[in-house]
């Protein structure tokens, strides 16, 4: 369900969608294509060849450890802290909710399909200034061995993109255009995870995939829409 608005945040109301929509099964057709693309490694030497790009531009002590803070933030435990407190606040109980389920579902499900996958991280050492802190891989699975080095999907990027969309889409009416902002902070993401060299990039793209997958998913599963009909009166 989608409300009808002529304002500028429409388009972003439109990323929340049914299992029988076109959106759903056009995307389902898109992360398996990409899925396939990385499993026979077709895009492999691209895929190599951005990674060692990127360390190459490494070294600004500034945007090293912007691009490591930026990655720690799409952490499980404090993508959970965050949606606890939503939770907690009654007018945001629905939203919290909402991330919540994401966050878990979104977590296993990644675990599984790294172990069908089986694709291991960038195996170049990042040459960059070295981070004050150690960068978290990824989330893990607990369903075979190897998968907390296992690089497709990024889970980082799923739980980005799940924010940024939930998150712009509960504040498209009250603002209209600002709510675009916060796709940045899944754009940052999917950069940063690259840039430390904890994913290749067709690991970002299937994260993002999937991160919109669910959350439009979701998000008409346990009524988000209601939030925006709530901001309305």
């Amino acid at each position: 369900m989608t409300l009808m608005g002529d304002d500028d945040g429409y388009w972003l109301q439109n990323w929340i969608f049914s299992f029988r929509s076109r959106s759903f099964v056009l995307l389902v057709m898109i992360f398996i294509i990409a899925s396939l693309l990385v499993y026979f490694e077709i895009t492999e030497e691209l895929d190599k060849a951005i990674i060692i790009y990127f360390d190459s531009i490494a070294g600004n002590s500034g945007l090293d450890l912007f691009m490591q803070s930026i990655s720690e933030i799409g952490d499980v435990f404090y993508t959970l802290i965050f949606a606890i407190a939503l939770v907690i606040v009654k007018r945001t109980r629905r939203i919290g909710v909402t991330v919540m389920i994401l966050i878990v579902i979104s977590t296993i499900l990644s675990g599984y399909i790294k172990c069908g996958m089986d694709r291991e991280r960038p195996s170049i050492e990042f040459s960059g200034y070295p981070f004050p802190l150690p960068i978290e891989p990824d989330t893990f699975s607990l369903f075979c061995e190897g998968s907390f080095n296992a690089s497709f999907p990024s889970g980082h990027t799923i739980r980005a993109v799940i924010f940024g969309i939930i998150l712009g889409y509960v504040l498209s009416n009250r603002f209209p255009r600002g709510c675009y902002l916060l796709l940045l902070y899944p754009l940052l993401m999917a950069i940063s995870r690259v840039y430390i060299l904890q994913h290749y990039p067709m690991d970002v793209i299937g994260g993002s995939i999937l991160g919109v997958l669910l959350a439009g998913v979701l998000a008409q599963k346990t009524k988000l829409y209601t939030v925006l009909e709530k901001s309305k009166t």
